[in-house]
């Protein structure tokens, strides 16, 4: 059996909490446990180390457990790992049933699974949505998909009381459905108008009187579902077109970021490089595994797989908009109106191409983290930059949150 990665856990505190889904609770990216060491080194914050299957994805955390998801030798893997320990307890398997199209950033296991405690439940692009208990029996699996998204799907599966909702927009037949945390069945499913898109939804309930809703960010625009039969509540436009980073909430207000472009890209840059008999088209030949012109072939024009200078003006008008950071002020809701809405506070916009981390919202402050290493910090009630600055010796792009 062949390892090429590692798990580290470093020094925690002693009294842990769950860390249940991608970015932890309610995808703050903040925990609430104290002690962390201010200084981490491999001599001392280091309590195991043990090898892991190739795999993107976040791991999960439970009071006893750790759960991982990996992809090798054709097969898409669910591990437990003592937390203690760092003990390999079990791991189980699903094939992968297909190859969908994907940038090479992504990967077969790169979508984060989440837990509710006890059970762990796993969403593959190349397969579908599958559960296991704590000891890895298969509770129920879903097969889901083709999906139609030119990069790939990469929205982590969050849980709402009882059920489990998997977000999917894509290029077409862009769906948020909800599945039952029991057996799997599907107990709704609710069309979206919006496009491809890479962000993982949040759940917000004002007050434990309040039913709980979903939000989301997609390209250009933001939703508010119900959560609990999945019904559109809410659209405000105004976002940037390509959502890769994953919104955050604080108290009533949200934050979002994206990026678009002023204008779009010429053809022959493509066609310069690329076009290897001057006809003025690209075959797959030609693009071969360019996961940007695989997705422009697969879903534009006549799908014939031979991009076309037309095709390409066709994708290029979906990239079109201001890249920014919007803040969303909240309101819950009030007499004659059964759900929350949303207005604009402020919105930052400059600088933000290319952006994949996720923001982090603590004490007051925003920080975004943008391709390069230049991270800066904002006031949150405002949107006034504080500071920004590179990273020294900032090895490059930047994909963690």
């Amino acid at each position: 059996m062949r390892f090429s990665t590692l798990l580290l856990l470093l020094f925690l505190p002693a009294v842990t909490e769950d860390w249940n889904r991608f970015r932890g609770p309610n995808g703050s990216g903040i925990s609430n446990d104290s002690g962390f060491p201010s200084t981490v080194t491999k001599e001392q914050s280091i309590r195991w180390r043990t090898p892991v299957r190739p795999g993107k994805s976040s791991p999960v955390l439970t009071a006893n457990h750790i759960f991982l998801t990996a992809f090798q030798d054709g097969k898409l893997y669910t591990q437990c790992y003592d937390r203690a320990t760092g003990n390999l307890l079990w791991e189980r398997s699903v094939p992968k049933v297909r190859d969908e199209v994907a940038n090479r950033l992504n990967h077969p296991a790169a979508i984060t699974p989440t837990t509710d405690g006890e059970n762990v439940y796993s969403l593959f692009k190349d397969y579908g949505l599958v559960s296991y208990d704590s000891d890895g029996e298969l509770r129920w699996q879903v097969p889901l998909g083709p999906f139609a998204n030119s990069m790939g799907m990469s929205a982590a599966p969050i849980l709402s009381g009882s059920l489990v909702i998997v977000l999917a927009d894509q290029l077409e037949g862009s769906y948020i459905a909800a599945f039952d945390r029991t057996n799997g069945e599907t107990r709704w499913k609710i069309h979206r108008d919006e496009l491809e898109a890479w962000g993982t939804p949040l759940l917000y309930q004002p007050n434990a009187d309040s039913p709980p809703h979903i939000l989301t960010a997609s390209r250009g625009f933001f939703g508010i579902h119900s959560a609990q039969n999945g019904a559109r509540t809410f659209t405000l436009p105004g976002i940037s077109p390509t959502i890769v980073a994953s919104p955050i909430v604080h108290n009533d207000t949200l934050y979002v970021f994206g990026y678009g472009a002023d204008a779009p890209t010429p053809f022959s840059n493509h066609l310069t490089r690329l076009d290897k008999n001057g006809d003025g088209r690209l075959t797959p030949d030609e693009y071969t595994d360019n996961a940007l012109l695989n997705g422009v072939a697969k879903f534009n024009g006549n799908r014939d797989r031979i991009i076309t200078a037309e095709e390409w003006a066709e994708a290029q008008v979906r990239m079109m908009g201001p890249s920014s950071l919007v803040a969303l002020r909240l309101e819950s809701a009030a007499e004659g109106r059964s759900s929350p809405q949303a207005r604009e506070l402020w919105r930052f916009e400059k600088g933000f191409t290319g952006v994949i981390p996720s923001a982090l919202h603590w004490k007051g402050l925003l920080y975004v983290l943008k391709n390069g290493g230049i991270l800066t910090s904002f006031d949150a009630a405002t949107g006034k930059v504080l500071k920004t600055g590179r990273i020294a010796n900032a090895p490059g792009g930047y994909s963690s949150s």
